[in-house]
């Protein structure tokens, strides 16, 4: 043929396809099953180029299965719940479900022109209350199974998007989404029990042996199995406070000891809190560190600041020292003890503590090629060693000494050998509208109440406002007010939703059967799971596929399925990334709205004032790191009337025009005027 004709050829073989019925799944066990499932996207409206590179591999994985032989599952769905859609809300002035949906027709009709071979009989969108009445049974099971809980906790509080975040959505101290600072604040939040798998998700990571190693590795740290002692440091007489006769301190560095010269605690340790009271300046310092984030990421970065209380503890390794107490902004009240001892001779933190406020750094590991009169310089000695300066540690290596160490902190009768895991529980309380509600009614004699499974799904109401920050369901004039389901008196439903990697921890198993009354039905489950070939972003390594795997193991805990793993195959396919610019007032720009000068310094087309350029970083519509489409513009220069893609381009730029029967090749002489929609170039 003279020219492949796209658009008719395409849409008589996609509307054969779809008559046939070609890609839907059934259950046939002559045939080996093939599940192969790319991360489901969020609805946002449009697909970009990486959407384009992520199913079309899990498209081609699907297309040559099939040839082979095997009974493939290939379905689509919507991870629709979220913030960008109460963003949406409050710019355009419309509800997030009419966004929601309206973006889902879009996506679902340019998937249409791409011809991916979907299962769309399957499709689903977490929004949508038969979806997420499962979920709400599912977290009212946890909770009876002692996997959900509900407790007052030091949270990451993102100050834009005005919700908790999770540790692992907490990017170099910021918001995975809004960029900004997180803040600490003390809120009432649900959690699940994840840490009460740390060591089955641990061990079996070395069984996951079709996923990539950096995946593998990344989850193993995250996890951060370590064995220590946990021990008493016992106050001195004179900084002895009533209730307060020792700290309590987890270490996985009991061998340098020897050199230990300040003791650490938390901002909300419960002595911090004390002194507190009757110290103004502590209670500035302690409001100061709630000022930072939860996360590690945010204390790494922050600088090491420390407040001395006058209190002191005695050394148990040592007869007769003293070590300072300090209050410290880098130690949680979330990890170990809330209290640490620093050794700034072989730790970077604590040698910078130390340098900071000039504290002894005594050396008590030397490396193995070097003599007993080794003394740390400029910096810590971080590596394996000998023990120097240590009495009965003396010689020994850092493995020995640790083991030694332990067994004299046991004979003291001042603390135990104990595993540590740096794994938290994840925090699924969400203060915003549109999201999951949590089924929980809290009554004021009864406490929190599961809403009872009769009254499932609860569903949000529509008649909601975002003309004010915050959740807008904590001022709805009805919805929360509600009667106890157990004593009958007035009491208010949870308003805070849930994080939306809820819905995403198990929407794999819904595909199975994704019409069923049903969560799962257990034949289709069965015969489809796992995923044989799951295709995503590593950005979800510690997120989304830890989510998963816990997810999975809680609901077989609770009796839903049978199966651990829920992903046997993983590839991370990479991501597609591009420089980012920003305006003189901060906003995000796209790679079109700016030039380059001849010093080459980046200018914003529109303003002509100069742009920031940023790291190269994925793909992302709200940091327009994307192309966007030029338009055509008619030409108001000259008689020429000549079609143009103008806008974006600079001086000297290069572009072709149809014009006369002729293909012209152009170079502009400056830059180009948009005007409407026509331009003026030279």
């Amino acid at each position: 043929m003279a020219r492949y004709a796209t658009k008719e050829t395409e849409a008589k073989w996609q509307a054969a396809w779809a008559d046939q019925r070609v890609f839907t799944a059934k259950i046939d066990p002559s045939k080996p099953k093939y599940y192969v499932l790319e991360m489901f996207p969020y609805p946002s409206g449009r697909l970009h180029m990486g959407h384009v590179r992520n199913y079309a591999m899990g498209d081609l994985t699907a297309r040559y299965k099939r040839a082979r032989g095997f009974n493939v599952l290939h379905p689509m769905g919507w991870d629709a719940f979220g913030l960008p859609a109460e963003n949406a809300a409050m710019q355009n002035k419309r509800h997030p479900a009419e966004w929601t949906y309206a973006n889902i027709d879009s996506m679902r009709a340019q998937f249409g022109q791409l011809g991916v071979s979907f299962d769309w009989e399957r499709e689903l969108a977490t929004c949508h209350p038969q979806y997420f009445r499962h979920e709400q049974k599912m977290f009212l099971d946890f909770w009876k199974n002692g996997l959900a809980y509900r407790k007052k906790s030091y949270v990451n509080w993102d100050p834009v998007e005005n919700t908790v975040l999770a540790n692992e959505q907490v990017v170099d101290g910021k918001g995975w989404r809004s960029g900004a600072p997180v803040e600490r604040r003390e809120l009432n939040q649900w959690f699940l029990k994840i840490t009460e798998y740390a060591d089955d998700l641990l061990s079996a990571i070395t069984t996951l042996d079709r996923w990539p190693d950096r995946v593998r590795v990344m989850q193993e740290n995250w996890i951060g199995k370590s064995q220590g002692a946990q021990l008493q440091f016992a106050l001195t007489e004179a900084s002895r406070k009533p209730g307060f006769e020792a700290v309590e301190v987890y270490t996985t560095r009991p061998d340098t000891l020897f050199g230990a010269s300040f003791l650490a605690i938390a901002a909300n340790h419960p002595l911090a809190l004390e002194l507190a009271k009757s110290d103004a300046d502590a209670a500035e310092f302690i409001a100061e560190c709630n000022r930072l984030g939860t996360s590690e990421a945010v204390i790494e970065q922050a600088e090491k600041l420390g407040y001395r209380t006058g209190l002191f503890v005695a050394n148990p390794f040592v007869p007769g020292q003293e070590l300072p107490v300090y209050l410290a902004n880098f130690v949680l009240m979330e990890y170990g003890t809330g209290a640490l001892f620093g050794c700034p001779a072989h730790d970077q933190r604590d040698f910078d503590f130390a340098t900071k406020y000039d504290l002894p750094i005594v050396t008590v590991v030397r490396p193995r090629d070097a003599d007993a009169s080794y003394t740390v310089g400029k910096g810590p000695f971080t590596d394996d060693g000998i023990l120097i300066n240590s009495g009965f540690l003396d010689g020994l290596t850092v493995a020995d000494a640790k083991k030694a160490a332990c067994d004299h902190i046991e004979k003291l009768g001042i603390g135990t050998v104990k595993t540590q895991y740096r794994l938290r529980d994840w925090g699924v309380s969400r203060q915003r509208y549109w999201g999951c509600p949590i089924p929980v009614i809290h009554c004021p004699s009864c406490g929190p109440v599961a809403v009872p499974d009769t009254q499932l799904p609860v569903t949000l109401p529509e008649d909601v406002t975002f003309d004010a920050p915050g959740n807008p369901l904590d001022r709805h004039p009805t919805w929360k007010h509600v009667t106890c389901p157990t004593c009958g008196g007035a009491a208010t439903r949870e308003t805070d939703t849930l994080d939306t990697f809820f819905e995403s921890s198990w929407y794999f198993l819904r595909f199975a059967s994704p019409r069923s009354e049903e969560a799962f039905d257990k034949e289709a489950v069965d015969y489809w799971l796992p995923v044989d070939q799951y295709i995503g972003g590593v950005e979800h390594a510690v997120l989304h596929l830890l989510y998963s795997r816990f997810f999975t193991r809680a609901l077989k805990q609770c009796g839903y399925v049978d199966m651990k793993e829920p992903f046997a195959g993983l590839f991370t396919q990479g991501m597609v990334c591009h420089q980012t610019y920003k305006s003189a007032d901060g906003q995000w720009l796209f790679p079109t709205d700016v030039r380059q000068d001849e010093a080459g310094a980046f200018i914003e087309i529109a303003t002509g004032q100069a742009s920031t350029p940023g790291r190269v970083e994925k793909m992302s519509k709200s940091k327009k790191k994307r192309h966007r489409p030029r338009r055509d513009y008619r030409c108001l220069w000259g008689r020429c009337c000549a079609a143009v893609r103008a806008v974006g381009l600079a001086p000297g730029a290069r572009f072709r025009v149809d014009h006369g029967g002729h293909r012209w090749c152009v170079a502009l002489r400056e830059p180009p005027v948009a005007l409407g929609d026509r331009t003026r170039h030279r």
